[in-house]
């Protein structure tokens, strides 16, 4: 009877740690895909701000 109350622990505890594993490793792709999203904002603004100054500075100097 003891072998099988350590039986049904071991089992609960390895159930534990599974769905602890995949909890990690959930928080782990959304981080992932937290930091791939502001790294294309922020290429998205450096390109706007790239073709968008030189234009700008262009049509100043072009008015004048």
């Amino acid at each position: 009877m003891a072998k099988q109350k350590l039986t049904a622990k071991q089992k609960s505890e390895r159930i534990k740690a599974a769905q602890e594993r995949e909890r990690r490793a959930q928080e782990k792709r959304e981080r992932a895909e937290r930091i791939k999203r502001i790294f294309v904002v922020v290429v998205c603004v450096i390109l706007v701000l790239a073709l968008g100054i030189p234009t700008v500075g262009l049509a100043f100097l072009g008015g004048a």
